[in-house]
């Protein structure tokens, strides 16, 4: 018996509030598709975020259905036991084994659930369900709606409601608990560590792949599952595409590098970007613009406490930046008619933070109620303020065009202000410029 790698107390609890959250309702989480298979291959697979952050099950083809206060509560439907299937594909718990060491009320084999969902939903009075992730599963949830409704006879009886469960579980997954926050550090103290060994390994000559590899060997050494998500290794002006893709072209003395990456451990992960230049040593344009980038991050990073509302980082950060583009003569006018008119959006289209956890863009409200959520205590987010100025830009001054500068750490929300989970990872001029290209320590 292959035992899981997880502590299962940990994923009771979190059902034990997810039951405060939702009562009288059935909350249905489908397992992600299988492995997506081509040519004979399959390309290796991840659990969907929500199901294994109340089961820790990572078998695909599986379902959970959880009924606050009913009887049973926790039921799972899984792959069967089939030696054949595991000869080729690897251990699979099946029914028997998914209820004990998983600590599931009841299990079925995963072809029984269009026969069971129905009765299941008999005692609820409401349903929480993403729709439209995927399309099969969603007629198979409305054909059990139907078994269910055609059930009770001519009660007058119609559809449960379906509320979306991305919203619900999102508002759970959003403030980290302590054992959580531990975990999302230790993604993020082995982010910041591959980020040095990539630095301390760049030179000129050296492909993008070649970078992403140091990379990916950094965060498989120290005990990472995984990417969090697809590395960005852009150097000159492949910086100015923000989700640049191609991790491809050769590494020039003279231009910037910026690597975006983040280690996945136990589903949580990091995600740190560095801007810094390939051969070690700043341009004098270079210096300009990352300098002005830098001090706009210290100075949203500085903000950051409970209370104050998410919205208002993204305005500190745009105030700082047309500030920077007026500067450089990237634009002119008038600051506010700049920011009014969106024309900075030409250097800086995106925002400045998101929330991070088990999803590089993790689950969680940013409106309440039609206004800006305020930060609280245990929330996790990025700050990533950034300008991109493309080679091909003849309204921009010269110096500048084809430089692309992002910075990027993660914050976890303390008591009476912020810890930077990403530190470690130097950001500073002269410390980037002391170590890259020096070799591994």
């Amino acid at each position: 018996m292959r035992r899981p790698q997880f502590d299962m107390t940990v994923f009771k609890e979190r059902r034990a509030q997810l039951a405060q959250c939702a009562p009288g309702s059935a909350v249905i989480l489908p397992s992600h598709p299988e492995m997506m298979r081509q040519y004979d291959v399959d390309h290796r697979y991840r659990p969907d975020s929500n199901l294994f952050y109340l089961t820790g099950w990572e078998e695909p083809e599986s379902v959970f259905v959880f009924r606050p206060g009913q009887t049973p509560e926790s039921v799972l439907f899984v792959r069967k036991k089939d030696v054949l299937r595991e000869t080729w594909d690897g251990f699979r718990y099946g029914p028997e084994g998914a209820g004990s060491e998983f600590h599931m009320d009841k299990t079925y084999l995963i072809e029984e659930l269009d026969a069971v969902l129905p009765e299941l939903l008999k005692p609820v009075e409401r349903i929480y369900y993403r729709f439209n992730v995927d399309s099969a599963f969603d007629h198979r949830v409305l054909a059990a709606q139907e078994k269910f409704r055609v059930s009770l006879g001519r009660t007058g009886r119609g559809y449960l409601p379906i509320y979306d469960s991305w919203e619900l579980l999102g508002e759970m997954r959003l403030k980290k608990a302590p054992y959580e926050a531990g975990v999302l550090r230790k993604a993020c103290e082995i982010t910041a560590k591959a980020h040095v060994d990539v630095m301390k390994a760049v030179k000129p000559g050296m492909n993008e792949r070649q970078v992403q590899g140091i990379f990916l060997g950094s965060i498989f050494e120290q005990g990472a599952a995984r990417e969090g998500y697809n590395t960005i290794v852009a150097g000159g002006a492949g910086a100015t595409t923000l989700h640049y893709v191609f991790n491809d072209q050769p590494l020039n003395g003279g231009d910037l590098l910026l690597i975006d990456a983040g280690a996945e451990y136990e589903y949580f992960t990091g995600d740190i970007t560095r801007t810094y230049p390939i051969n070690g040593k700043f341009t004098e344009p270079q210096k300009r613009v990352y300098e002005a980038v830098l001090k706009v991050q210290k100075e949203i990073v500085g903000m950051i406490k409970p209370g104050v509302p998410f919205a208002k980082l993204q305005d500190a950060t745009i105030s700082g930046l047309v500030d920077v583009m007026l500067d450089l003569r990237l634009l002119k006018g008038d600051k506010k008619a700049i920011i009014e008119s969106g024309e900075f959006r030409r250097y800086y289209p995106h925002g400045v933070s998101h929330w991070l956890g088990m999803d590089v863009h993790d689950a969680g409200l940013y409106v309440v109620k039609g206004e800006s959520r305020p930060i609280e205590a245990g929330m996790a987010f990025t700050v990533e303020p950034g300008l991109y100025i493309p080679a091909n830009d003849t309204s921009a001054p010269a110096e500048f065009r084809g430089i692309g500068v992002r910075i990027e750490d993660d914050i976890l929300v303390t008591g009476d202000g912020c810890e930077n989970m990403t530190a470690a990872a130097p950001k500073e001029i002269a410390e980037m410029e002391a170590i890259i290209g020096q070799g591994k320590a």
